[in-house]
């Protein structure tokens, strides 16, 4: 696989991660408003959707390397 190719890949992957953590956030903010809201579930919700805030920073990292001169 060619650099691009890889970057390709990686920028894919970004994208898709992103409207994942969209998706969660939505559905986070959007459910808090009804009276008997399951707790549990939001709090996996807000996990997970961290959890992909960190892996779209990884790739970040990867595809911007932060180079001191």
């Amino acid at each position: 696989m060619t650099d691009l190719e890889d970057e390709a890949t990686l920028r894919a992957r970004l994208d898709d991660l992103r409207k994942q953590h969209r998706t969660l956030d939505e559905e986070i903010s959007g459910g808090e408003d009804g009276p008997l809201r399951d707790q549990l579930l939001v709090t996996r919700l807000k996990r997970r959707k961290l959890a992909l805030k960190d892996e779209i920073a990884r790739l970040m990292d990867r595809l911007q390397p932060d180079i001191i001169a």
